[in-house]
Parts: structure tokens; sequence; C-alpha cells
């Protein structure tokens, strides 16, 4: 089943001579389950297209669909909405808020719409990531590692359609970034969870079933990593 497609993908910053082609008309679709890693060098487009496909920015042109929904279609009130319940996004740095407490950063995007959290999913979420006895906890009382799986866990509370990670191992040593791939490589076997992966780490790109490679804002290789 496919849960995304984008067709001519482009997203050009600037006008006349000063204008940057960051993406150059990109295709891609992606079936409900993938592990994708997407790789390249700086300036190639990588984070451009995750945040195109998480609907933080909208296309030059182009068109992106995530569950049959047209997100070029939405306001941007809708955007917002579609976006927090059907895109689950982690960065590089956490973004917790530093005021709540591990419990209440994974139910931010529940509480922000007034829904009561599934609390067998809660549950299973928080002993997937290892923070049952972190929860009371508030982010600058946790170590890098765990604040990068509170916001796994945050990302994964509404069961998105997809999970959009932009180097989520950038800010992490060796161990913690291992950790952190092995975990969204479990959410992605354990809940079923479509995973896009963007890092320059070959190591981790391999952990993907599949990877795909941007070169000056086009797709020049998409290949299904050999087990």
């Amino acid at each position: 089943m496919e849960i995304l497609r984008c067709e001519n993908l482009t997203k050009i910053y600037g006008t006349g001579a000063g204008a940057v082609t960051a993406l150059d008309h990109v295709s891609l679709a992606v079936q409900k389950g993938e592990f994708v890693s997407i790789v390249g060098a700086s300036g190639s487009g990588k984070s451009t297209l995750l945040h195109l496909l998480g609907g933080v920015d909208r296309p030059s042109s182009g068109v992106i669909r995530i569950e049959d929904t047209d997100l070029s279609a939405l306001g941007e009130e809708q955007l917002a909405i579609f976006r927090r319940r059907k895109v689950g996004l982690i960065y590089q740095f956490y973004n917790l808020i530093p005021t709540l407490d591990v419990r209440q950063n994974i139910l931010l995007p529940l509480l922000l719409d007034g829904r009561k959290p599934d609390a067998s999913h809660f549950r299973s979420i928080v002993h997937t990531l290892g923070l049952e006895d972190r929860l009371p906890h508030l982010p600058s009382e946790l170590s890098g590692g765990q604040q990068q799986r509170a916001a796994i866990g945050r990302a994964l509370i509404y069961r998105p359609a997809i999970l959009l990670a932009d180097e989520p191992t950038g800010n992490l040593d060796r161990k913690n970034s291992e950790e952190t791939v092995a975990l969204l490589k479990l959410s992605n076997q354990r809940f079923g969870q479509t995973v896009l992966l963007i890092t320059h780490d070959e190591k981790i790109a391999l952990e993907a079933d599949r990877i795909i490679t941007l070169e000056d804002g086009r797709i020049v290789k998409d290949e299904a990593v050999r087990v």
C-alpha cells in the first residue's frame, strides 16, 4: 500500500539571478511500513525534501500526497493539524519543551488536540524506548540519548502515517547514535511505522530497507539494501 507519493517536487529559493534550486523535479513513492534512508552531500537537498514532505515548508511546484491527502490543497491551519496528526518529526536537536516532563512531552501532540491518550499504546512506546523511570523528569535532567528517545516517543504517539527523522544522530555519540537507529528500526518492525531517515552516515543508512541518494537536488540513485 502506497502511503506517500511526490511528483515533480521543486523548491527554488530566491528570484532572478540569485535563485537557488534546492530540489529539481523530484518524484518518489514510499510504501506503508518501509524504512527508507535519504543520503547525499551537504547541500544536496536532503533536509529541504524532508521539510516539504513533512509540510513544514511549501514547494515551488509539484505535488505531495500522504494517505491520499494532497498537501497543497490544505490551508495553513489545516496543514498544521495534518502535520501534528499524520507526520512524526524528529530532529538533530530534540526540541523538547523544557518546562514539561517526559510524559507531557511525549503526549504533547495529543494534548494539543484535547485527545485522551491510548494508555496501552503509551505504555508500549515508553517500554520500547526504555523511559519508564524517566517520565517525571524534565528534559534538563536527561542525557542526550534519553532526550532523543523522548523526541521519538512524541513523534510516535499519534501513530503517524510517516516518521521523518532529520539527522537524528547528529548530536549524539556513537553508542547513543546506534541506540537511536535501533529504536527507529524497532518502531518500524514493532509498530509497522513508515520511516524516512536523513543521514550522512553510510553505516546508519545501511540499516534501512532502501537508500535514496540525492545530488544537486535530484535523485541519482534509488536502490534496495541487500541483506
